[in-house]
């Protein structure tokens, strides 16, 4: 028996996220273990007129998955080439939603970092098309994830529990989940109108202590359009303000490798000194990546307090309610953030205790919460 929620889920992601007009050209990016969303997906955008186009992968469960093979088997040609169906949706389609739904988010812990950094460049262009065309406001692009045992495992909670968890974090639950997308809207909003237009943002706690400029930098609303679940406020900051030292109190996950205990220093914006617990020789490959790598593109403020937990997945994680994230690497153009990266690697630092962010002198965030307004 279909789940419900499944219905709402398709229901947000084509409505809500997606926006799906008569005549759109809609990419779906999944593997076949999300196939009862992928099904829903397409009838629903079906209904609104569009033209569903699948682009479905076999997962891991039944061989090693192709970005596996190609980074045991591939040569450099292999390495740097683009693959040329998913490029020519980027470029052209007005929509795409991508589902994650590994089953083995462990696939390329073993793969050599300079491999999975060359191949790295190669995707890094389709990633580069999909900003590009998003600030250009004719690409409406939405992630999102499939509950498989795989992510389950990684939460450590049962695939029932797990369930419940994505489908609660994406409010598939309420009677008008749209309505609720967009009185998140509405609350970010004003958080928003009190921080843009300042300048200089401190963090201070006992795993931050950074300055960062925001000045003539735009912050924007993440309420769903682009993630769901959603739930956070963010922006680029000024390339080469960022000063001070932090402590990542999360693992931070990228393209499949679990970093642990990340710290980073930072001097007039650029990482000149990193260290990790766990996969250390994995973080400085990727900050060699280029010239961008070991600038900050993204500072957010992660707002869902439906995500309680770390699952291991940076979709939910970097929303936690109580916490503030970075990227290092590519920021987005409609923030007003000039880094250029073919990286864009999120990192999370909770803030729920003894901590505060200060703009221009006051006090805007305490402990996991927004102050006053």
């Amino acid at each position: 028996m279909t789940d419900p929620r499944l219905e709402k889920f398709a229901k947000i992601l084509v409505e809500h996220s997606a926006r799906v007009q008569p005549g759109d050209r809609v990419l779906i990016e999944a593997t076949t273990e999300a196939a009862p969303l992928v099904r829903e997906l397409y009838v629903q955008i079906l209904q609104k007129g569009g033209h569903p186009v699948p682009l479905v992968s076999l997962p891991e469960m039944f061989f090693p998955g192709s970005e596996e093979l190609l980074l045991a088997y591939g040569n450099d040609a292999q390495l740097d080439f683009v693959p040329p169906l998913q490029k020519l949706a980027y470029d052209q389609f007005e929509s795409r939603i991508r589902i994650h739904s590994s089953a083995n988010t462990r696939a390329l812990t073993m793969a050599d970092p300079a491999r999975q950094q060359r191949r790295g460049r190669a995707s890094g262009l389709i990633t580069e098309a999909q900003m590009r065309r998003g600030a250009e406001g004719v690409f409406k692009w939405v992630t999102t994830l499939y509950p498989t045992q795989a992510y389950a495992q990684e939460a450590e909670m049962s695939l029932r529990e797990y369930e419940d968890f994505v489908f609660r974090s994406c409010h598939a639950h309420d009677a008008d989940p749209i309505a609720f997308w967009r009185k998140v809207e509405e609350k970010q909003r004003a958080w928003i109108e009190r921080i843009e237009g300042h300048s200089q943002v401190i963090l201070r706690g006992p795993n931050v202590d950074l300055t960062l400029s925001i000045k003539g930098r735009k912050f924007l609303n993440s309420h769903g359009t682009h993630n769901m679940p959603d739930g956070e406020i963010y922006t680029g900051p000024v390339e080469d303000s960022v000063n001070g030292w932090v402590r990542f109190t999360y693992p931070a996950v990228y393209s499949g490798v679990v970093a642990e205990g990340i710290e980073l220093t930072f001097s007039n914006g650029r990482v000149t000194k990193a260290s990790a617990e766990k996969n250390e020789a994995f973080l400085l490959q990727m900050l060699e990546t280029d010239a961008g790598a070991r600038y900050v593109g993204e500072f957010a403020i992660g707002t869902n307090y439906e995500i309680d937990r770390f699952t291991k997945n940076i979709l939910f994680d970097e929303k936690i309610g109580g916490s503030f994230h970075m990227a290092l690497g590519a920021g987005y153009p409609e923030t007003g953030s000039r880094n250029q990266s073919l990286i864009h690697w999120d990192m999370i630092c909770d803030m729920r205790s003894d901590s505060e962010i200060v703009v221009d002198g006051e006090v805007f965030y305490k402990n996991g919460q927004f102050v006053g307004g």
